[in-house]
């Protein structure tokens, strides 16, 4: 398949620049047997006693430093991943690309510079990483947020349910974010089950495909952990005929990376998954995302999940309607289409 066939016109003015004042006040759009405009609270009303939610609780690092060369000057390092022996893989923004074994200095910190790894630099740090980040990072806001972080960002780009424990992501689990402690509670209450999942959200999420074929894309690797007794429990429900929901396209990817692989004890590890037009889902009967960016990897699993030609109506649809796009924009539930 082409990749022009997954563009559309997105509006600058429909990029959602802030967060509402109330998470669960955004709008969500369903598509199960007929087209509805909802509140994201109203979610709650579409699950069944014995259905499943799956989360991802990943938890963002502050991941954005702001720093200079010894020349003086200035550069934006964006984290990629913690590696081994207080070292990074890092982007590298700046007017010239730093040379290998020079230093950079952030917060008065030096951060020498070890080498290459394509586009990436690998940087060595005195301190241990996630701490200097805590320290002297910032909200790592997407790329077609055009604004700096604010102290709002702190608690917004971020769930409610993140897990402290795993700080590993460069971006936020964008669809978890319109869920409160009491939407959940009341989704509970229904006897719901929420099961909970981590992926490591990495940059590559806003990466675009630039291949002109959808196939000669190479899809971003990120860390996943689905335990043995998550996957039991969705085997489970299933059997009864119960709905599997995922919120994201983290948590899908997730899931069906361990259904796909079905290996005993918990899947764990990096994954590579491509979702794309075709693909059989084994695990997930229903998804709630935010509307994504043209051409991207996210839209083409939203493809994938609900069929090509939904996926172009519903996005014409979003945009007819001035729907808020992208990570603090409004939401979609889709179920998967039966093929």
């Amino acid at each position: 398949m082409k990749t022009e066939e997954f563009n559309y016109y997105l509006p600058e003015e429909l990029i959602a620049n802030y967060p509402l004042e109330d998470r669960s006040a955004s709008r969500l759009m369903v598509y199960e047997n007929q087209l509805e405009h909802k509140n994201f609270f109203e979610v709650k009303n579409y699950f069944k006693e014995g259905d499943i939610l799956v989360l991802n609780e990943t938890s963002v690092i502050p991941a954005r430093l702001y720093g200079k060369k010894q020349t003086g000057g200035m550069i934006e390092i964006f984290l990629e991943r913690i590696l081994e022996g207080n070292k990074i893989l890092v982007q590298i923004g700046s007017s010239r690309s730093p040379k290998v074994d020079s230093t950079l200095i952030v917060n008065d910190k030096e951060l020498r510079v070890e080498g290459r790894q394509g586009a990436f630099y690998i940087l060595k740090l005195d301190n241990e990483p996630l701490d200097f980040f805590n320290s002297y990072g910032h909200v790592p806001l997407p790329p077609y947020i055009k604004r700096p972080d604010e102290e709002i960002d702190k608690s917004r780009y971020a769930t409610i349910y993140e897990n402290k424990e795993l700080q590993d992501s460069v971006a936020a689990p964008t669809a978890g974010l319109h869920f409160t402690a009491e939407l959940l509670e009341a989704i509970k209450n229904k006897g719901v089950e929420v099961l909970k999942v981590n992926l490591s959200v990495g940059a590559g999420t806003f990466q675009p495909v630039k291949a002109e074929d959808i196939k000669d894309h190479k899809i971003h690797s990120e860390y996943a952990h689905v335990t043995s007794e998550v996957v039991n429990k969705i085997l489970q429900a299933k059997a009864k005929g119960k709905k599997v929901t995922a919120v994201g396209t983290t948590v899908t990817r997730a899931l069906e990376s361990a259904f796909h692989k079905r290996t005993p004890g918990d899947f764990k590890g990096y994954t590579e998954l491509y979702i794309t037009p075709g693909f059989s889902f084994q695990a997930v009967d229903r998804l709630i995302t935010n509307f994504h960016l043209p051409k991207s990897s996210l839209l083409m699993l939203v493809a994938a999940f609900v069929g090509m030609k939904e996926m172009k109506d519903l996005y014409n649809h979003a945009v007819e309607n001035q729907y808020r796009f992208l990570s603090y924009g409004d939401a979609m539930m889709i179920n998967k289409k039966n093929v």
